[in-house]
């Protein structure tokens, strides 16, 4: 039975598909999990600490996978996003408060996917930066006009292209430099050695687990299946949907650990790794320039699918929270504005990203908890609420999530390293 509270949107009648095609949400939302700032944050733990903490990635995409089922599964039990059922419950003056904070998060996100597209064309083609970011704009907003004129499935395709793209550019290295596999186990030991590698650990997974991601995985996984009133048919979308986040954080888990592994066997000591363009300078000279154009790839590939699910994500937040929709292009335009600012003044962009990452950290407890105790609440998820083990593991993931963060917001703030 459905709850009346929350289910005022029914949506379309979901009709029996096989489980092939019932993956996609997962994939778009698994983007956030391997934007530009996963890149810089995984090749500087590797080229400074080499193997040392995997076991940080590895963690990481468990809460992950976690956290996005939780986040879809609320949309396929109540037929409506996060945004919009904190939309409901929140008075007017709290629900502004809320959307001006989520906004800001999602802004920064796209604002660090942008200026990360930019450093991949700059990378490939000497473009300036400020060029490459209204290319990577206007390379957005056709993405974005796919999904408005084709529907959900086809942007879900193009992302899926993109994804896979990205796996190829990061993979790619290892291949023709391999990880050593002593090194590899070691590094699933969980340790720290000294403050600079609980700075990078929390950058780490600030850099995965993204408020954005998981505000937009409940109206992904809504809008694509529909709602339906019937039990029998949420519980069985809800299992589909545990194969297509498994799936697509699998995915995202392995091109963050290559990336690390990567440069723990080919970048370590190397000067310079600390910016993208210096990591990308050390992968051509240590495995050649056909895989530093090949990671350049994955890189712009990065910006541009990471870019548009930002953009994309800002617009449910919006729609859910203020009940006011902008026009996804319209909305391209506008948020384009800030990293076309930044790239003009000549920032540094690794800087950029760096700050942007510490930005959304003050974003994730909004996101994360509430998520957790709405999946936990009988009253709002009915038979589909989460099992005792399963609220002890949110529980258990959010206080981690969100006490590294504070670690590293507490080291930025202090300026320690």
């Amino acid at each position: 039975m459905a709850i009346p509270t929350l289910t005022g949107r029914t949506g379309r009648k979901p009709r029996r598909r096989s489980g092939l095609l019932l993956l996609g949400p997962a994939f778009v939302a698994s983007v956030a999990y391997v934007d530009p700032g996963n890149v810089a944050a995984n090749l500087t733990a590797g080229a400074n600490f080499g193997y040392l903490l995997v076991w940080v990635l590895v963690a990481a995409n468990a809460m992950a996978v976690l956290v996005q089922y939780q986040s879809a599964k609320l949309g396929l039990a109540t037929g409506l996003s996060l945004p919009e059922i904190l939309g409901r419950r929140l008075n007017t003056r709290r629900r502004r408060l809320y959307w001006a904070q989520a906004e800001l998060v999602a802004g920064a996100t796209d604002m660090a996917e942008v200026i990360g597209g930019a450093v991949a064309l700059n990378l490939l083609f000497g473009l300036p930066l400020l060029a490459g970011g209204v290319i990577i704009g206007l390379a957005s907003m056709l993405l974005l006009a796919l999904q408005s004129s084709r529907g959900q499935k086809s942007f879900e395709y193009a992302i899926m292209v993109l994804l896979a793209v990205i796996a190829v550019g990061f993979v790619s290295g290892l291949f023709v430099h391999p990880p050593q596999a002593g090194g590899v186990v070691s590094g699933l030991v969980p340790r720290f050695e000294g403050t600079d590698t609980v700075l990078l650990a929390a950058s780490m997974l600030g850099a995965t687990v993204m408020p954005h991601a998981i505000y937009l995985h409940s109206s992904l996984a809504r809008d694509r299946h529909g709602f339906s009133e019937n039990p029998a048919v949420r519980t069985r979308l809800i299992r589909a949907t545990r194969f297509d986040v498994a799936g697509a954080l699998m995915l995202a888990g392995v091109v963050n650990i290559a990336m690390l592994l990567l440069a723990a066997s080919s970048l370590r000591g190397i000067d310079g790794t600390d910016t993208i363009a210096g990591a990308h300078a050390a992968v051509s000279s240590a495995l050649g320039p056909v895989i530093g154009v090949v990671f350049a790839i994955g890189l712009l590939a990065s910006g541009l699918a990471s870019t548009s699910v930002g953009c994309y994500a800002g617009a449910t937040i919006m729609g859910g929270l203020l009940k006011f929709r902008v026009p996804l292009l319209t909305r391209r335009v506008i948020t384009l504005i800030p990293a076309l600012l930044i790239l003009g003044v000549g920032i540094e962009p690794t800087l950029a990203l760096v700050l942007s990452q510490v930005l959304l950290s003050f974003g994730i407890p909004f996101a994360l908890i509430p998520l957790i105790r709405l999946t936990g609440n009988r009253e709002v998820m009915g038979i589909h609420t989460d099992s005792t083990p399963l609220k002890i593991a949110g529980w258990t993931s959010a206080t981690l999530i969100v006490g590294l963060n504070c670690v590293l917001i507490a080291l930025t703030i202090t300026g320690q390293s």
